[in-house]
Formats: C-alpha cells, sequence, structure tokens
C-alpha cells in the first residue's frame, strides 16, 4: 500500500504547524511520498512566502532594491527552522538559494519569476525532509527535475508532458519517504516552470497517479469540502462524497480546496482522493471518487468565482452563416486568448473571457476585428463579472433546478447576466455582477439546501 500526501501553506505556516505535519506522515507508514507547498499565511494580517517571492523577483526586474523582500523571505525560514531546533545552516542554505536565483538571467521575465516563486516549496520540502530526518525516519528530498517531472515551457501555467509518468513511476519502489517540492518542474532544457498557482494539488496528483497509489490525501485547513463557502456564513452543510466531476466544477468556480486541473491525473489512473484537515487528521473529510450511490436530484454544492468578462457578438442571420463561430474564436486564438464559456442564440453569442487576460488595447482591438472581419453589426463588452455555479450529479434527472434557482436569484434581487448549462448537465453556471455573486450564494444555499428561496 502507498499513499500520496499533499500539505497546502497553511499546514506549514510555521513550526508547530510543520511538526504537526511531521507527526501525520510518521503515523502512518503507508504515506510514502509527502508532497509540500510553501510555507502559507500563519494568520490573515501575514503574507505567503509565495507573494513574497514574487515581490522580491518583481523588484529585482525592475532594478529596485530587494534586500528587504529577500530578508523577509530569509528570516521566516529561519524562524522556522529555530523553532524547530534546525541547524543555522538550513536558514543560511536558504538565503543563499534565494541569492543564487536572484542572480540569474533576467531578460526572459516570465522564466525568471518562476524560478523565485519555485523557491517557496523547494527550500520548504528541503526543511520538511531534515525534519523526518532528525526524528529517525528514513526520509529524504527530491528534485522534481531530478525525478523527471518534466513540463512545458508555459511559464506560470505549465502542462505536464507525458514521459513523466513513466520517469516518475520508480518512486513507488523507492525506499522510506519521499519529500517532493510541488508547484514546479522542469523543461526538457532544464529550465524551472511553474504549474498556475496552487499547483501543489497538480503535483500531488500527478505523483499519486505515476506511482498507482492507492489514495492521494490532500490536507488543508478545513475538516471536509462544504456546500458553499464557510467564510459566508457559519455552519454550513460538509459533503462527505463527491464524484470527481463535481469536485472538478466546483473547484473551477471557486472551492479552493483542491485545484480544479488536480482532478484530471487522478481520474485517469482511478486514484481516490481524500479532502483532510491538518488539525483534525482523523476526521473523516471529504471523499472523491468516479461514483458515488448516495445521488439525489439537488445540487451538492455551490461555488463563485470573480474576473471575468463578456464580449457579446450581434448579427442577423448569424445561424445561417456558415463558420462564423470558427472565425470568432479564430481571432481569440490570434489574440492569445482562451475563453471560458460560449453561450449563443441564433443572432448573438457571447465570450466569456478572464478579466485580466484582456487590457484595454486588446479589448479595442477584438472589437475592431469582430466588427470589420466578421461584420458583427452590435459588438458589446461588459466587466466585472462573476460565475457562479451549482453542481451535482443528479440534476440531469431532476426537474426544476434551474427554475428553483433562477427564483431564489430574483427573489434576492440578483439579475443573471448569462446562463450556461453544460452538456452533461451536471452543472449549471450564472453570470452575475461581481458584486452580487456573495448574494447570489446565499440565495442558492437557502433554496436548495434550507428549503427556503427568500
Amino acid at each position: 500500500m502507498i499513499k500520496v500526501c499533499k500539505f497546502g501553506g497553511s499546514s506549514l505556516a510555521d513550526a508547530e504547524k510543520i511538526n504537526a505535519v511531521c507527526d501525520i506522515v510518521a503515523a502512518d507508514p503507508e504515506r510514502r511520498i509527502v508532497v509540500v507547498s510553501a510555507p502559507g499565511k500563519r494568520d490573515r494580517s501575514d503574507r505567503k512566502v509565495t507573494d513574497l517571492l514574487i515581490r522580491c523577483a518583481e523588484a529585482a526586474l525592475a532594478g529596485e532594491s530587494h534586500e528587504s523582500a529577500l530578508s523577509a523571505i530569509a528570516e521566516r525560514f529561519a524562524a522556522i527552522g529555530r523553532d524547530l531546533n534546525l541547524s543555522p545552516s538550513v536558514a543560511e542554505s536558504v538565503e543563499k538559494d534565494l541569492r543564487a536565483r536572484l542572480a540569474g538571467d533576467k531578460t526572459h521575465r516570465a522564466r525568471f519569476l518562476d524560478s523565485l516563486k519555485a523557491a517557496g516549496e523547494d527550500n520548504c520540502a528541503r526543511l520538511v525532509a531534515a525534519v523526518l530526518h532528525g526524528r529517525g525516519l528514513d526520509a529524504r528530498y527530491l528534485n522534481p527535475g531530478d525525478a523527471g517531472l518534466l513540463l512545458s515551457d508555459e511559464y506560470g501555467n505549465a502542462q505536464l508532458l507525458p514521459e513523466s509518468y513513466d520517469n516518475l513511476a520508480a518512486l513507488r519502489s523507492a525506499k522510506g519517504i519521499t519529500v517532493f517540492p510541488g508547484f514546479f518542474g522542469c523543461t526538457r532544457d532544464g529550465g524551472i516552470v511553474t504549474f498556475p498557482r496552487g499547483g501543489s494539488d497538480i503535483t500531488g496528483s500527478i505523483l499519486a497517479a505515476a506511482v498507482k497509489a492507492d489514495a492521494y490525501e490532500n490536507f488543508t485547513d478545513v475538516d471536509s469540502v462544504c456546500a458553499m463557502d464557510p467564510d459566508l456564513e457559519p455552519g454550513i452543510r460538509p459533503i462527505p462524497h463527491l464524484t470527481y466531476r463535481e469536485m472538478r466544477e466546483l473547484s473551477y468556480a471557486g472551492f479552493g480546496v483542491l485545484h480544479d486541473e488536480a482532478i484530471v491525473p487522478a481520474v485517469q489512473a482511478g486514484i481516490p482522493i481524500r479532502i483532510k484537515n491538518t488539525c483534525a487528521p482523523d476526521a473523516p473529510g471529504t471523499l472523491i471518487t468516479l461514483s458515488r450511490q448516495d445521488v439525489t436530484g439537488h445540487p451538492v454544492g455551490i461555488a463563485y468565482t470573480g474576473g471575468f468578462m463578456s464580449i457579446l457578438v450581434f448579427k442577423y442571420l448569424m445561424n445561417r452563416e456558415i463558420g462564423f463561430g470558427r472565425r470568432a474564436l479564430q481571432i481569440i486564438e490570434e489574440e492569445g486568448l482562451s475563453f471560458e464559456h460560449m453561450p449563443s442564440g441564433i443572432d448573438s453569442l457571447s465570450l466569456i473571457l478572464r478579466e485580466a487576460d484582456v487590457d484595454e488595447t486588446a479589448e479595442k482591438r477584438i472589437v475592431e476585428r469582430f466588427r470589420n472581419e466578421l461584420g458583427a453589426t452590435e459588438c458589446t463588452v461588459e466587466r466585472g463579472l462573476a460565475l457562479v455555479m451549482i453542481a451535482g450529479e443528479g440534476m440531469v434527472h431532476h426537474v426544476g433546478v434551474a427554475a428553483t434557482a433562477a427564483r431564489a436569484l430574483a427573489d434576492a434581487g440578483v439579475n443573471i447576466e448569462m446562463l450556461d448549462q453544460g452538456a452533461s448537465e451536471i452543472s449549471i453556471m450564472f453570470g452575475v455582477k461581481a458584486a452580487d455573486a456573495k448574494k447570489a450564494v446565499r440565495a442558492l444555499y437557502r433554496a436548495f439546501f434550507e428549503g427556503t428561496e427568500s
């Protein structure tokens, strides 16, 4: 039996929490591969190490002094090391590593940023391995590049290269405990490249699939996945069991417990995922598998995420024009963008994009291209949108889910800017003003989980 366990930044924020992580690893000999994030916030006013690293890198790229940012990161690791009674050489090695990265080539901005961002996970993994080793356990740090975790050269948004699975499969027979930094891998030419933020979840899932693990345990700071963001109000219902599809839909729409891209390797290998709380490791958490028995007609969860915009394209007889949609998407592709959703009517289509990806210049250029190249009679842009999703496997068999949701939003005074239901009917997505997103989620939760739509 072999388990891959991943610990998020909140579980590694200070020495006390790192000791708790090591207790969890030591308590189960099946936990043989440990994936770690960079240290997270110690309290609400604190900053994550990754954010400090980004600030340090940006200062260096701008030709500004980065000493204060570097000192803050080095001292953060030094404080953890002191509290864990580790040798002062641990903190010294962190600072040495940071300075070496800062001295690297700055001509490629994204590559330089990725090198610095990866330092948080890399040094945290070395530290955790040292603590486990100090307890008398056979534990070792393993660099992703040495292990053969190869990624595309899409800096900050890397994708796994298929040969990585064969490279990483050897870890199944490795002796003792392997401590593996999450979030980054290497390109074929040896450069450091990162997944999107939250990518340590992806690393854990890839490793679980590669070694054909019996389970992938994802430790975080909550007892389980809840039906909506528990920060919105207390007493939110926990979800004991989800399917891969449900979790991916909800993660995409804002459930920060697990990165949506982390689902895919586990699905392909059939590895069950268990969300667990570092502070309550014996709690059952949430199990994520291919299917579940307790499927009902109601949603299992409600999620939201902001930062979207829509481009509405209108042209009479669009439905009769062969290739119109293809040409619209070709323009988006040529602008170096990907679209998130594309609801359409007979004379119109809307493209939902990430707002941060489209600056004012690009927006004007896209609108002009739609008018000139597609002959659109109307092309309007709306920013400041949020996507609110309800998801559940059983919704396809239940009449009235969309009606109940729409009525709940109307009663709450939330206008629906866009509605999109996937072909699988496992989810329904509502586009609303970002300012109304939390109100919309609360209204939907009351409608489906508390039996009232007001």
